[in-house]
């Protein structure tokens, strides 16, 4: 879809057991679909099983937007390229060898992401910079869905996009994202918003996407 921001709707508050009529019930509208893999070992949940993630993303109508929260990211970031995955995020704070592992995602023909959590500093890998599509700044713990927005991460969302300058890089936030905080996500240089109980536990999840990426497009970045 051609806007000013993307819009990725995270399946991991959606009725599981009908996971891709859910999916279809956003696609209309969404960019991506953001898929949660937690093995219950780097954060404290699970979400789907290898089997359960090819179902998704083999059936899913739009291209799926895959973040590990796994302890083994330097194996399981290529596997998922390998599977279809449009796009693939992986936790630098469980990458052995984040040069190595961008490049085996990318040479799966999907495009690789760098993810940080709320304690790690992005100037740590600015090196990084022109090798990877996108960086994610967490703006929860990763581990479960429906956590309240950390707004202190603005600065580091801030300092990300004075980094990445004029560089195609996009620039995502994945935690809390809802009605009351994309505004302010957008406002300090986000440009991607994952979006998942504001979405799936609304009545009507296409009309808050849509609603979403409405007062997104209204704000000018700092």
């Amino acid at each position: 879809m051609k806007s000013s921001v993307r819009i990725h709707p995270s399946i991991l508050n959606a009725d599981h057991s009908k996971i891709l009529s859910e999916i279809d019930r956003v696609a209309k509208v969404s960019d991506f679909l953001h898929l949660d893999i937690l093995d219950g070992k780097f954060a404290p949940n699970t979400s789907f099983s290898w089997a359960e993630a090819q179902n998704i993303i083999s059936g899913s109508s739009i291209p799926v937007d895959a973040h590990l929260m796994v302890i083994d990211s330097d194996v399981q970031g290529p596997r998922y390229a390998e599977a279809g995955c449009t796009s693939v995020t992986v936790h630098v704070e469980s990458t052995a060898d984040i040069r190595k592992t961008i490049k085996n995602i990318k040479s799966n023909g999907a495009r690789a992401s760098l993810a940080l959590k709320p304690a790690s500093q992005i100037e740590t890998y600015i090196d990084h910079l022109d090798e990877v599509d996108m960086f994610l700044i967490m703006t929860v713990e990763p581990g479960f869905g429906g956590q309240s927005f950390m707004p202190e991460m603005m600065e580091k969302v801030s300092k990300t996009r004075d980094l990445i300058g004029e560089r195609p890089i996009w620039l995502q936030v994945d935690g809390g994202i809802s009605k009351e905080t994309i505004e302010i996500a957008r406002a300090a240089g986000a440009d991607t918003f994952v979006a998942g109980s504001a979405v799936y536990k609304s009545d009507n999840p296409a009309a808050m996407i849509n609603t979403l990426r409405t007062l997104a497009e209204h704000v000018q970045p700092n």
